[in-house]
């Protein structure tokens, strides 16, 4: 049987920008998303820190240090906010013992502190 685990989080990134009049998605550094293993287009859960917001939304490609919300989602967020990122896959269950997900730390800034692997 597949079980959903919690694959990638960054973790406690600020937000930068909310664009209301863009399509929708969230646009991420994409040197944290490398870190992280995330992808462009991948869905992503955001847990905002400040106001106990959740919900979800698809990557795009975002510049150094940029954690913007688009579209409906600038509504659930306000820059300066704390935010978590996270991502899932399916695993066997056999596996789930021993399954790490990928924990990206961030500053302040959104730059890298540590990442747990």
């Amino acid at each position: 049987m597949d079980i959903t685990v919690l694959k990638a989080k960054l973790h406690r990134a600020t937000v930068t920008d909310a664009n209301l009049n863009y399509e929708g998605s969230i646009s991420i550094d994409t040197e944290l998303c490398k870190a992280a293993g995330m992808h462009n287009w991948e869905k992503v859960d955001i847990l905002n820190v400040n106001n106990g917001e959740r919900f979800s939304t698809y990557i795009i490609p975002g510049k150094k240090g940029e954690i913007c919300l688009n579209g409906a989602a600038a509504r659930k967020a306000c820059v300066g906010d704390k935010v978590i990122i996270v991502t899932y896959t399916t695993i066997d269950e056999s596996k789930a013992d021993e399954w790490q997900p990928t924990v990206v730390l961030l500053d302040n800034d959104n730059s890298i502190k540590g990442i747990k692997k």
